[in-house]
């Protein structure tokens, strides 16, 4: 189905080694991301993020300092998360330069769900536009130091 892609880049001034910290340490996460950030990032580390009152388990996928970073969240209460019944979000850092690193954000899986088109595209929709804000408030974090 054409248009469930959640795919989102940023330009960020800042070396990748700046940006890498503040998407995977917890209280860099917290301030741009989720209100509350239980997690370690190592591969299978299992977490939790909060958003408002919302909120759930992740468990981390890849850890590649300071290129990559993936986890996988939305998976149903009491089962693990594979693909086929979680997403999968995927940072890539790219240095443009000494002092610029582009961002890019994948977020997958929703397509594979067994839901009614209608809803996996309200959760691309949605997320493709939470990812913009996201990754705008990141900018700015990084923007103040």
């Amino acid at each position: 189905m054409p248009g469930l892609m959640i795919d989102r880049d940023i330009l960020i001034e800042a070396p990748a080694e700046v940006v890498w910290r503040t998407i995977t340490e917890p209280a860099q996460m917290s301030q741009w991301f989720a209100d509350q950030v239980d997690l370690v990032i190592e591969p299978g580390a299992r977490g939790y993020l909060k958003f408002g009152d919302q909120g759930g388990p992740v468990v981390v996928e890849t850890v590649d300092p300071p290129t990559r970073f993936s986890f996988r969240w939305n998976h149903p209460h009491g089962e693990e998360p594979v693909a086929g019944n979680s997403m999968l979000v995927e940072f890539t850092l790219t240095p443009e330069d000494a002092e610029r690193t582009r961002l890019r954000v994948i977020e997958t899986g929703h397509e594979l769900r067994s839901w009614p088109d209608a809803e996996k595209q309200r959760y691309a929709d949605e997320h493709l536009q939470g990812w913009g804000e996201f990754l705008d408030r990141l900018d700015t974090l990084v923007a103040k130091r």
